[in-house]
């Protein structure tokens, strides 16, 4: 049986450890743990891995946030994946940093790469993982933020986060998305930092949001 574990971010140095860039982090952290590594294909970097009879494909997609669905579609039929196993890792301005939240569905909360994968796909019935990444910033300052570097404090915290986050993929291929949900979304609370409060959100629409 075989799943799409994709992690939304972009590519580039200057991405590397972004709030917005916590799928591919979450992916790196799954890939080093198990000992495999991505290659270069199309549409992204692919890993597979085996888990207890699941074959996993790890995706992180190369064609930059607001075109995610390009990616996740292509690879979804190359494998022949159904829908219903494939898990998205995303990050969320709406949750605390390093809050996780395990959903079957729904909308894409104005997240571009939801938006798009969704879009592409014409349903928004696919279970995700959204990681909060906090709302510490000014009015006006969602875009500085999203596609700014974590703070040291905040760094660990996230790195530790991250690894109950593969544990819930491992999971999800195994037992499924209901039981998974049960074991981990009460271990999903999360710290919280000073600076965040709730805010009005910016409208701009970057290629890289």
């Amino acid at each position: 049986m075989k799943y799409l574990i994709v992690g939304l971010g972009n590519i580039g140095e200057e991405y590397k450890d972004t709030r917005h860039n916590i799928g591919f982090t979450v992916l790196d952290a799954l890939a080093l743990a198990s000992n495999i590594f991505f290659t270069d294909r199309r549409y992204g970097a692919v890993a597979s891995m085996k888990y207890k009879g699941r074959e996993l494909i790890l995706l992180k997609p190369s064609t930059y946030m607001n075109l995610s669905g390009n990616a996740v579609s292509y690879w979804l039929k190359k494998e022949n994946v159904p829908v219903e196993n494939m898990l998205v890792i995303v990050d969320d301005l709406a949750l605390p940093t390093g809050s996780i939240r395990l959903r079957p569905k729904g909308s894409d909360g104005g997240h571009n790469g939801l938006s798009h994968i969704s879009s592409i796909l014409g349903t928004t019935d696919y279970p995700r993982i959204r990681i909060g990444i906090g709302n510490g910033f000014h009015k006006g300052g969602q875009v500085d933020f999203v596609l700014g570097k974590w703070k040291p404090e905040e760094k660990k915290f996230i790195d530790e986060r991250a690894a109950i986050v593969t544990e819930m993929i491992k999971s999800f291929a195994f037992v499924g998305l209901e039981l998974t949900m049960t074991a981990f979304n009460k271990v999903g609370k999360a710290a919280n930092f000073p600076g965040e409060v709730d805010q009005a959100k910016d409208s701009a629409n970057k290629k890289a949001l």
